[in-house]
């Protein structure tokens, strides 16, 4: 299709994220729905494949988990297909917030890990990073103090520049690991 389709497309997608920021999901998720379409006019998939996730991501804020399971599966299907890792790990980490919010621990952890495990094999720290924090607190919020602290540390050592939050949970972190003998 026309390079007019595909620049509307992305203008779309940035509204809605704009929209997502503030909070305005039901409009961000009409304006997802364009993006999307506008993509599938221009013949550019993985980008339809994205928008799934973005609108997901609107479905898990609102609380409807099921709708946000299925779209993206739907992408992490077509991010296989294309053997996309890094778009893959993005999907995975996603789908643990998914998978965490329908009460599937074990699926959460799962994907939370092949998603960490992705971005580290990419070099992705940052995102490697994320995803580590994301693990830990959901391990924290399931009960697994130490396990969480393990994550949370292993999510920090390479980060610069951390909060005064983040900087007081490595220091707990660190102290547990040396209570337990294991640094």
């Amino acid at each position: 299709m026309s390079e007019n389709t595909l620049t509307q497309a992305d203008e779309l997608k940035e509204q809605a994220i704009k929209l997502y920021a503030r909070h305005d999901y039901e409009a961000a998720n009409r304006i997802f729905q364009q993006a999307k379409d506008a993509y599938e006019s221009a013949s550019q998939y993985d980008m339809v494949a994205e928008m799934k996730v973005n609108i997901g991501l609107v479905h898990r804020s609102l609380g409807e988990n099921q709708q946000a399971l299925d779209l993206m599966q739907e992408a992490l299907a077509y991010f296989k297909e294309q053997d996309d890792s890094l778009r893959l790990a993005q999907v995975l980490g996603n789908l643990g917030g998914v998978y965490e919010a329908i009460n599937d621990k074990e699926q959460a952890e799962i994907t939370y890990r092949q998603a960490a495990q992705l971005f580290q094999d990419l070099g992705e720290i940052g995102m490697y990073s994320d995803t580590m924090m994301a693990l830990g607190a959901f391990q924290v919020r399931d009960g697994k103090l130490l396990a969480g602290a393990a994550s949370y540390q292993i999510a920090l050592e390479d980060r610069e520049n951390l909060s005064g939050t983040q900087k007081i949970i490595r220091s707990l972190s660190n102290l547990i690991n040396r209570l337990n003998g294991t640094s």
